[in-house]
């Protein structure tokens, strides 16, 4: 009996020294997380994404993001590398090969498709498919390790977010994983890029993000509004390099794609509710080195939950449509299609969603 005990405590020395001392990849920053208001309010639970159709995409999976060509039809980012294109009749097929993790895409006027990809920076394809690297590294060198919204502006310049500079995608076992270690580490390394097409110069145009995720334009091609995973929440960056101001504060959830809605709004995905236990222990750098030794099963993960919001330019929460049971999960953004219908998406599902119109 001696014998075990002391086997028994030894183990219990051993686990408490991994615990506290075994080396993690994150160097976690305290910071004070603001009370979740939860699903209160602006941001009060419904059901309206219960009323979604789907479209299976070929077995691929995540439909980051979507866009509308000119020719009418669907495109979709799938986590495969492939860009998915959907016909009028509803059959799925691949348009183009990025060999890489496509996130968001954004047809230009031209009919070029750029896109942010995760592992290899950020794209052009053609209208044959023929996919180009326009840029992987800015004007001094600094490579693009997590390329992941895009937009264009009425000029040509596009923006897109690098959203950490820590943890690359390719590098760190994929995008959700790169993710959770930036978002434990909290140490503001994201930013906005500005590719120039004239020149084909990348340069930073804007730094100091918690996980940089959506981009997009306004309407009248002055400002970027950017989605700051990290601090949940939605800035506005004027275009003309002026200081930019958060306009929508302490989501309810973890913020991801932002694109252009009816009369000058946005829709914005959450892919998942806030994780008390992250919130609780963001001035606690010590105690998440500790999560992140536990293992997998043992760590706190995203939610299943849909929700989507439609806000104003000024930050005002128009509406939201939302799956509190979690059939279509992961909500990573939505985009307006020509016949009013929304095609939401979605970080891991294996279908796209189709809102009928109102």
């Amino acid at each position: 009996m001696k014998k075990i005990l002391k086997l028994l405590g030894l183990a219990v020395v051993c686990l408490a020294a991994y615990l506290v001392l075994w080396p993690v990849s994150v160097r976690p920053v305290a910071w004070e997380a603001p009370k979740d208001v939860g699903y209160t309010g602006a941001f009060a639970a419904n059901d309206r994404l219960g009323a979604l159709e789907f479209i299976d995409i070929n077995g691929r999976v995540g439909p980051e993001d979507a866009d509308v060509g000119a020719d009418g039809k669907i495109y979709l980012a799938s986590h495969d590398g492939e860009i998915m294109r959907i016909a009028d009749d509803g059959t799925v097929t691949t348009f183009a090969q990025t060999d890489g993790r496509p996130l968001g895409i954004e047809f230009a006027d031209d009919g070029t498709l750029y896109v942010a990809d995760a592992y290899r920076g950020l794209l052009a394809i053609d209208q044959n498919g023929q996919v180009t690297l326009l840029s992987d590294k800015t004007e001094d060198g600094s490579p693009i390790l997590y390329a992941d919204d895009v937009d264009i502006a009425s000029d040509g310049a596009v923006y897109f977010s690098d959203a950490s500079t820590r943890f690359g995608a390719k590098a760190n076992g994929g995008t959700l994983t790169a993710s959770v270690l930036d978002l434990v580490e909290h140490s503001s390394n994201g930013r906005i890029l500005k590719y120039d097409p004239a020149t084909q110069k990348t340069t930073v145009f804007a730094d100091g993000l918690n996980f940089a995720n959506g981009v997009a334009i306004n309407e009248t091609s002055d400002a970027a509004f950017v989605v700051e995973t990290g601090n949940y929440r939605v800035w506005r960056f004027p275009l003309d390099g002026s200081q930019g101001q958060v306009v929508l504060d302490n989501l309810p959830g973890f913020p991801d794609n932002i694109n252009n809605g009816p009369d000058g709004t946005f829709w914005v995905g959450l892919v998942s509710p806030r994780n008390a236990i992250m919130d609780n222990l963001s001035d606690a750098p010590f105690m998440r080195r500790i999560i992140m030794r536990l293992p997998d099963a043992m760590k706190p993960a995203p939610t299943r939950y849909g929700f989507i919001l439609r806000m104003d330019a000024s930050g005002n929460v128009v509406e939201t449509l939302q799956d509190p049971a979690g059939e279509y999960a992961l909500t990573t953004g939505a985009v307006t299609l020509p016949d009013g219908r929304l095609a939401v998406t979605s970080l891991t599902e294996p279908r796209l969603g189709l809102l009928p119109a109102e």
